[in-house]
């Protein structure tokens, strides 16, 4: 097995290397080649190690593969934990990379920086998998970093627009306040532990939480509070929950395909997937806990409503991306983590789905993505209409969906949780993900029916060259719909309920929701048949049907609604006015203190005062002293006496 590992990581890392620096002459077909076979690679071992794991009986691994530097006793190492965890992230990750590959073929087909482009997926494909198979904190940040490399590549791949300058720059900066959050975490793992493997850290785990840190001499806080709030900072960041959530809309400056990895089953599942890792920690700090649940809330919902004011296609399933990622983050702050893993999984299929159903959209439209300008292309790409109808219900959790699964019991989770009956926290947890379901519907439908029914309001000529996309973009796609639509009748029961992950996620039996839940499981038809009676589904039928009749049946409805409600209709379209505080705020802040620095300390002190006013001073005084050399012996005789007399007077007064 140890070879697999090494061949699962380096064979996209070895693929994205050639076709990057021999592109040019193993050319586009070559660079496509050589990047699929690499991840498909990747994709078939990575099934294998699922295949041995779940239903071979084989042991978690946990193995060193190279030392590469031992100071004070701090082994720094770079190794596998291969779990059942691990394998799950594996394969989702490789899947979704390999289907996007495919489909790269055909989205990237005239674009003159092909080649590149398919070196930089495989290369964010090795980093991913980097990521979820570390063992140890020094790999996982090597992974969490290379990934933000990448996608700063990715979102600025076409680098001559500025927008694309301008989202790469905002995704780069505000990642580096959540990784910095994050790396002060790691620091406090090695302060308190003296260790960076993870089995080390969490065998001290007990021994962490009963020690405390100054972090304001004389307040002291318990370190696992402390430790657990910092990483999650950095998942923040990654997972890109508020307010650090700013930069996920604009990635949607890169190429579809990119969105799609990005969004679906690299990046932003870093940071949940980090949490989910970290539960032996996280379930010792309570308090770390209620600060995760409160972000995911927040998240789930209130970026969920900002989809409901967002014409670009892309955007749209970008800004369900941010609610559904807060859907995760609220799984993990209820302990649990199952729910959250099993929610990311479903949802890599079906949003990987989404995001190129909508690129197949926009590649027919001739690159438009406002869904203002669609309508009525359900005729004319029947594939693409059928697979994005499949990936919108399991979205919204339509009974029998992938998303049905994973979303309402992630949602019963929540309300059976610990923090039932613990007042706040609960109460906006618990809100906050049911009413995200109504506003989940509203959205997506809104841009489903926009885009596929009603009027066609393309121009004559966009209508003309109106046709289904190739077989290499649609054949990803439905490679995405098949599990976006079955997969979760046949995991939900093992992964929630049947001690899938066992040791590779730790929760204390008084957080033991699932457990619990599990006691009343009738399997996956019992939950189907249960499903018409929660408030789940009715709430999202509502958003459906209010989706139908505002963008179908009444069109005119929402014009007045947003002249008479423009107040909140501003609020939203600003995006809570977020961009305005980071941009107009701190970013022009900050470069107003240094323009401040540089005016006040640099021009006027530095160069004012010290270089030129010395220079100044010197040239004054020199002017004074050349009065001084008349040249006449006279006044040289007479400056000498006149110091001589000074001389003996001082001597004469020291006496």
């Amino acid at each position: 097995m140890y070879s697999y590992y090494l061949t699962i990581v380096l064979a996209p890392l070895a693929a994205a290397i050639i076709a990057g620096l021999a592109g040019n002459k193993i050319g586009r077909a070559g660079a496509h080649w050589i990047t699929i076979i690499g991840v498909g690679l990747s994709c078939a071992l990575s099934l294998l190690v699922l295949k041995n794991m779940f239903w071979g009986g084989a042991a978690a691994e946990n193995i060193s593969v190279y030392t590469w530097a031992v100071t004070d006793g701090l082994r720094m190492e770079v190794g596998f934990l291969v779990d059942r965890l691990t394998a799950l992230m594996m394969c989702v990750v490789t899947f979704v990379s390999l289907a996007v590959h495919i489909y790269t073929i055909g989205y990237m087909h005239d674009d003159p920086g092909y080649t590149r482009f398919f070196s930089y997926i495989s290369l964010f494909t090795f980093s991913m998998l980097m990521l979820v198979m570390s063992n140890n904190f020094l790999q996982l940040f090597f992974g969490w970093e290379a990934v933000g490399l990448v996608s700063y590549l990715l979102i600025g791949f076409w680098f001559k627009r500025e927008s694309a300058i301008f989202a790469n720059l905002k995704a780069f900066l505000v990642n580096r306040v959540g990784d910095f959050g994050f790396i002060l975490g790691i620091a406090a793992v090695v302060m308190l532990t003296g260790s960076l493997d993870y089995a080390t850290v969490f065998g001290g785990a007990e021994a962490m939480a009963e020690q405390s840190i100054e972090v304001l001499p004389g307040n002291p806080w318990n370190a696992m509070t402390v430790t657990c709030i910092l990483l999650f900072i950095g998942a923040m960041g990654k997972s890109a929950q508020a307010p650090l959530h700013v930069w996920l809309p604009d990635s949607m400056e890169g190429p579809t395909p990119i969105s799609a990895l990005i969004h679906a089953a690299t990046m932003v599942t870093a940071g949940i997937f980090m949490v989910a890792r970290m539960s032996p920690l996280f379930e010792l700090s309570t308090t770390a806990l209620a600060v995760v649940i409160v972000i995911g809330s927040i998240t789930a919902f209130f970026m969920g409503l900002l989809g409901i004011v967002q014409n670009d296609i892309k955007r749209v399933v970008a800004y369900s991306t941010l609610s559904q990622l807060g859907y995760m983050t609220v799984a993990l702050g209820a302990s649990a983590y199952s729910a959250a893993i099993f929610h990311l999984m479903t949802h890599a299929f079906f949003k990987a789905l989404l995001f190129l159903a909508a690129g197949s959209v926009i590649i027919a439209m001739h690159h438009e993505q406002d869904i203002r300008k669609m309508g009525g292309i359900r005729k004319y790409m029947p594939i693409t209409y059928w697979t994005a109808l499949i990936g919108s219900l399991a979205l919204i959790g339509f009974p029998g969906s992938s998303g049905f699964f994973s979303k309402d019991l992630l949602i019963e989770a929540v309300r059976e949780s610990h923090w039932h009956g613990q007042g706040a926290v609960y109460w906006i947890a618990y809100l906050s993900v049911l009413l995200g379901v109504f506003v989940t519907a509203l959205y997506s439908f809104r841009m489903f029916f926009l885009v596929f029914h009603g009027d066609e309001r393309m121009s004559e000529k966009e209508k003309s060259h109106l046709h289904e996309t190739p077989a290499v973009v649609t054949v990803p796609l439905i490679m995405l719909a098949i599990p976006s639509a079955v997969i979760g009748w046949f995991t939900v029961g093992p992964v929630l309920f049947g001690d899938y992950f066992g040791d590779a996620i730790h929760v204390s039996s008084a957080h033991d929701v699932l457990g619990h839940m599990g006691e009343a499981w009738h399997g996956s038809l019992g939950l189907l048949t249960h499903a018409v009676m929660t408030p789940v589904f009715w709430l999202a039928a509502a958003g459906v049907f209010t989706a139908w009749f505002l963008y179908l049946k009444r069109p005119d409805i929402p014009a007045t609604i947003q002249s008479k409600f423009s107040a909140l209709y501003k609020l939203l379209d600003r995006k809570y006015y977020f961009d305005d505080l980071y941009i107009k705020g701190f970013a022009a802040g900050g470069r107003n203190f240094g323009k401040f620095l540089w005016q006040k300390g640099d021009e006027l002190i530095i160069d004012g005062v010290i270089v030129n006013g010395t220079a100044n001073t010197i040239a004054r005084l020199a002017g004074v002293m050349r009065h001084i050399q008349t040249g006449y012996l006279y006044t040289y005789a007479f400056a000498m006496i006149i110091g001589l007399t000074t001389l003996l007077g001082w001597l004469i007064w020291l006496r």
